[in-house]
């Protein structure tokens, strides 16, 4: 369970490296799940609604303001911490409502080739696929 900003992307990144280089079985036999906490919540008058997207966030939005935008307040989440406890159950950890994608590894010789590209210790080929990639990035937190 990491933060739903690009910060909590990189340290899910090294945990997952971390469980593939260090315990593979438990990866391998489908026992590693990533929670998918919201990075906003939406709130006009007594109703409130968690997305985790920029996409989700405007539908929200657009929805909820067919009769006017007053009252109307979006919290963007810093990080897990500052949710309350309730809130903290409610997006991510209460198994009826939250959010959570199983870690499968489809091609072990791509995942073993693509973690040692990206998190090895050469720097050669890690600032070559940035390079190569870095246009088609999806999902950029800016």
């Amino acid at each position: 369970m990491t933060d739903a900003d690009v910060d909590g992307s990189h340290i899910r990144t090294l945990l997952l490296t971390l469980f593939y280089r260090q315990f593979f079985d438990i990866v391998d036999r489908g026992h590693i799940y990533i929670a998918l906490p919201p990075l906003y919540k939406i709130t006009k008058g007594k109703q409130h609604e968690y997305v985790s997207d920029e996409s989700e966030k405007d539908a929200v939005i657009a929805r909820l303001s067919k009769n006017g935008t007053r009252g109307l307040e979006v919290q963007r989440y810093k990080g897990l911490g500052e949710m309350n406890p309730e809130q903290l159950w409610d997006t991510t950890m209460d198994p009826a409502s939250r959010r959570m994608l199983l870690v499968t590894i489809e091609d072990a010789i791509a995942a073993d080739l693509m973690f040692t590209t990206l998190m090895g210790d050469q720097v050669e080929p890690r600032r070559e696929f940035i390079e190569t990639n870095a246009l088609s990035v999806m999902n950029l937190d800016i």
